[in-house]
């Protein structure tokens, strides 16, 4: 998975339209092998940054949580600290 993804599922508060859009654009741009498309395909790109957003939506406003709600900060300092093991 691309690193600039964040998971958007089962947090409080839950994810915003920024981060939803953030998200399709960072996976369109994986797939694309672009981060810049040119201007004859930039009608397909946004096209598809849209439709990816609104599967996301749907799929995270569908998804049926286990456990309680996840604190960002609480998981932010989680990964800050998998990387400070990892990276030193």
């Amino acid at each position: 998975m691309c690193r600039s993804i964040r998971p958007l599922f089962n947090f409080e508060p839950p994810a915003t339209e920024e981060e939803i859009r953030a998200a399709a654009l960072q996976f369109v741009r994986k797939v694309s092998g672009s981060s810049r498309p040119s201007q004859a395909n930039a009608a397909a790109f946004a096209r598809a940054v849209d439709e990816v957003a609104e599967a996301t939506r749907r799929l995270v406003s569908s998804l049926h949580a286990a456990g309680p709600p996840r604190d960002r900060e609480t998981e932010a300092a989680k990964a800050r600290e998998r990387s400070r093991q990892r990276f030193g």
